[in-house]
């Protein structure tokens, strides 16, 4: 053997060896490549598997939100938020599930109908939404409750109508029975079945009709016809209280609004208006309380009020009824009364009368009687142990003439 033939054994074998390491390698390279592709396989399954997971899961709970809207009652409580969240959600979704592409269609037709608002063009702007439905249903929840005052208020306007039909109607009925039971009194003066409806006249009637004596009767006939030249002069109600107020507060200086929310004060007003208006209509009064004594009762009384309701109306608002307040409202009065048939005194009575259209004969008889006096009416009616006594005027029609706009002669 050559030796180059030991050359090219030593060549072949060492290429042998190359080659088979080179093998060695490719396969173990090819095995890791395919452990790794199946690594990956695997991964990309798992991945796969976790993203088809959570997509069943989101879409689960997106049915879940949107379940409730195919149900009207809860678009009748659905907030302005629940709604635009429905819709976001629908908005998402309804390209991927049936049931929410139908869910999406519902929600569109609720909000037009309800709001106006076309979810088409709106999108998928949610706080646009949220406010616009907000926005509408403030003012569609205002007007509801004012309609539902003014059903309210209606079905009291019907309920009010129909409680005074039927007091109008007991009331006719009640006149009606009245009527019959005093038709021959009624018949004698001439008196509607409607003038039945002044307690007053209701009453002297009544004293007509139980008069056992010419006295009694002549007595009820007597008031019988004051009552009707009143109702004349007043209508069958009488003079209401803003007459009375004005009337008052031009003779009386003192009187206010608040008098006259005393029941005692307005009664006392009525009945110096309604004794002025007889004297001025020629009427005397019997002899037990002639129109001049009630006159000048009312007019006491007005006084007594005045003073009273004075210190009623300042304790309530200072919320004191401490002895100074008491002292205080002693002290004025005393100056009232001390002032009371002064100069000073009668020089302002005598304009008030000029203010009223007083003439000045009537100004000079209202002044000579007002002398006479010379008592303040309080001290009139709180004075001495006994019951103030009414002075005594001349009889028949003289008081009439001698009466003036603010007041009667005395």
């Amino acid at each position: 053997m050559s030796e180059l033939d030991g050359i090219d054994d030593l060549f072949d074998n060492g290429m042998r060896q190359s080659l088979m390491i080179a093998s060695r390698i490719a396969e173990t390279l090819a095995r890791r490549r395919q452990e790794a592709q199946r690594q990956q396989e695997h991964l990309d399954s798992q991945a796969a598997h976790e993203a088809q997971t959570r997509l069943r899961a989101e879409r689960s709970s997106a049915l879940a939100v949107l379940a409730p809207v195919q149900k009207e009652e809860w678009w009748d409580k659905a907030q302005p938020a629940d709604i635009a969240t429905a819709h976001a959600v629908a908005e998402s979704w309804k390209d991927h599930d049936p049931t929410i592409l139908e869910a999406s269609a519902k929600i569109r037709e609720e909000v037009l109908a309800r709001y106006g608002i076309d979810t088409h063009d709106v999108g998928t702007d949610t706080a646009y939404l949220e406010s616009g439905i907000a926005t509408i249903a403030t003012e569609k929840a205002r007007l509801d409750e004012l309609a539902l005052i003014q059903e309210q208020a209606r079905k009291a306007a019907a309920e009010h109508e129909k409680a005074m039909q039927l007091i109008a109607a007991a009331q006719a009925e009640e006149l009606r029975a009245r009527a019959t039971k005093l038709a021959p009194e009624m018949e004698r003066h001439q008196i509607p079945v409607e003038y039945l409806a002044n307690p007053e006249l209701a009453q002297a009637l009544q004293r007509a009709h139980n008069a056992k004596t010419p006295k009694a009767a002549a007595a009820a006939d007597a008031e019988i016809k004051e009552r009707l030249f009143l109702i004349g002069k007043d209508g069958i109600n009488g003079p209401d209280i803003e007459q009375l107020r004005k009337e008052t507060t031009a003779s009386i200086n003192g009187a206010g609004e608040s008098h006259f929310q005393d029941p005692m004060f307005v009664k006392a007003a009525k009945e110096m208006h309604e004794a002025k208006l007889l004297a001025e209509g020629g009427f005397t009064g019997p002899q037990v309380a002639s129109v001049e004594q009630r006159y000048e009762r009312a007019e006491k009384e007005l006084f007594a009020r005045l003073q009273g309701v004075g210190r009623e109306i300042e304790n309530r608002v200072t919320g004191n009824d401490s002895t100074s307040l008491t002292d205080q409202g002693l002290k004025a009065e005393t100056a009232s009364a001390a002032g009371y048939g002064s100069a000073e005194h009668h020089a302002k009575f005598a304009e008030s009368l000029g203010d009223t259209g007083a003439n000045e004969a009537q100004i000079r008889g209202r002044l000579t009687a007002a002398r006479s006096e010379g008592t303040h009416p309080s001290a009139a009616v709180t004075a001495g142990k006994g019951a103030a006594t009414a002075r005594k005027t001349r009889p028949g029609k003289s008081m009439g003439a001698e009466r003036g706009k603010s007041g009667l002669s005395r």
